[in-house]
C-alpha cells in the first residue's frame, strides 16, 4: 500500500493591498449582514432579522387612518358642542325650559350656586328652577347668601323656585330650601336639624407633648377667644354661646319666614333634630312627598308647560388633569403652615 503522507497546505501567496478576503461570516466580510436575507445562518448565534409580512403594513396603517379619524370626529363634536351652548358652557335653552340646580354635599361657598340662579334668573327661556338638595348642610353664612339670592330671583325675576330634597336636606340646606316656594321630599328623606353648631380642633395637647409653646400678643380681652392651643376661659365661653344664640335665632326666623308662619311655629322643632319626609309632612316642613321627577312634573304644569318639559343644567365642571393643573393643587396637598390655622367656625351642619 502507498505509504499516506499528510498534505501539505499550498504556499501562502504573497500579500498585496486589497488581496486579503475575510474568511465567510467574519469581520471584513462583505456579505456578513446580508446572508439572513439569503438562508444562510446567522454569525455568532444571532436571531436572524424579522421579515415584516404586508398585513403588518396594512395594519399599522389602518390604525393610524383610525387615530386620526377618532380624532377628527372629537374635534368635530367637541366644536358642535360649542355651537350649541352659551358662553359659560351651559346648554342652549329652548323656550319654556326647566332649570335644575344642584345643591350637594357640604355647603362652604355660596359664590357658585349664586350665580347659576342669577343666570337662570335673568334668562325668560327659564320658566322655573329646581334646587336638587343632597346636603347636610355647611357654613351659617353661606347658607344664609344663597337662602337671600333665593328669595331675591323669586321676587325681582317672579320666578318659581322650589327644592327636591333626595336623600338628606338638613340644617344649612333645609334653610336653604326654606325660602323655595315649594318643598318636595322622599317619605325617606332626611330633613331639619334647624340649629347651629360651633367647633374648631383644641391641639394644646398635642403642643405640650412636642415640648412646643404658643406665644400671643394681644390687645382686647377677647381678641384671641377661640385660642386652640388652649381651653376657653369662662368668659369666652359665655361670649362664643352669645353668638350661636343669635345665629340660631336668625336661623328660626328666616325658616318661619319662607315658610310663611310665625317664628313660635318653627322653634319647638329647631331642636337640631332631623325628621324623615313622612313625619316631616304633618309638622309643615315640607309641603309633598315625592321624589324629583313629580317635583319636576308638577313644577312644569304649575308654570303653564303641558309637555315633557325641557331640562337644562350648568355646566359640569371639569375634573381632569389639565383643570387640576390650572385650579392648583392646594387642597390635595395642603400647605404644612394651615394645618394648624384652624379659627373657630360656625355651621348650620346635621353631624
Amino acid at each position: 500500500m502507498p505509504e499516506d503522507f499528510p498534505q501539505q497546505p499550498p504556499p501562502s501567496a504573497p500579500y498585496t493591498p486589497g488581496s486579503y478576503a475575510a474568511p465567510a461570516g467574519q469581520p471584513g466580510d462583505p456579505n456578513l449582514y446580508g446572508r439572513a436575507a439569503y438562508g444562510a445562518p446567522p454569525p455568532y448565534g444571532r436571531p436572524p432579522a424579522p421579515r415584516r409580512s404586508g398585513w403588518f403594513w396594512v395594519a399599522l396603517i389602518g390604525g393610524i387612518a383610525a387615530v386620526v379619524i377618532i380624532a377628527i370626529c372629537i374635534t368635530v363634536a367637541s366644536l358642535a358642542k360649542s355651537l350649541g351652548s352659551d358662553a359659560d358652557g351651559t346648554s342652549s335653552l329652548d323656550s319654556d325650559s326647566i332649570a335644575v340646580i344642584d345643591v350637594s354635599g357640604v355647603i362652604l361657598d355660596a359664590d357658585k350656586v349664586d350665580k347659576q340662579l342669577q343666570k337662570f334668573g335673568d334668562d325668560d327661556n327659564v320658566k322655573a328652577i329646581i334646587l336638587h338638595i343632597d346636603s347636610p348642610g355647611g357654613g351659617a353664612a353661606a347658607s344664609q347668601e344663597i337662602y337671600h339670592e333665593v328669595l331675591r330671583i323669586r321676587q325681582e325675576k317672579h320666578k318659581k323656585i322650589v327644592a327636591s330634597i333626595e336623600s338628606v336636606g338638613a340644617s344649612g340646606a333645609y334653610y336653604i330650601a326654606s325660602a323655595c316656594d315649594k318643598i318636595y321630599a322622599n317619605p325617606a328623606s332626611v330633613v331639619g336639624s334647624v340649629g347651629v353648631i360651633m367647633e374648631w380642633t383644641n391641639y394644646g395637647d398635642l403642643l405640650r407633648w412636642a415640648k412646643m409653646k404658643n406665644v400671643v400678643i394681644h390687645a382686647g380681652e377677647l381678641k384671641d377667644a377661640g385660642d386652640p392651643t388652649r381651653d376657653l376661659t369662662p368668659k369666652e365661653e359665655a361670649y362664643f354661646q352669645s353668638l350661636v344664640d343669635n345665629m340660631y335665632v336668625q336661623f328660626i326666623h328666616d325658616v318661619a319666614t319662607g315658610r310663611h308662619v310665625g317664628d313660635d311655629k318653627i322653634k319647638p322643632l329647631a331642636t337640631g333634630q332631623v325628621w324623615t319626609g313622612e313625619q316631616a309632612l304633618p309638622l309643615g316642613l315640607i309641603d309633598a312627598q315625592g321624589g324629583f321627577r313629580i317635583a319636576l312634573i308638577d313644577t312644569a304644569r304649575s308654570v303653564g308647560i303641558k309637555d315633557e318639559p325641557h331640562i337644562v343644567r350648568p355646566a359640569k365642571e371639569k375634573h381632569g388633569l389639565a383643570a387640576l393643573l390650572s385650579d392648583g393643587t392646594d387642597e390635595i396637598f395642603p400647605n404644612p403652615s394651615k394645618l394648624l390655622d384652624r379659627a373657630p367656625g360656625f355651621y348650620f351642619l346635621w353631624k
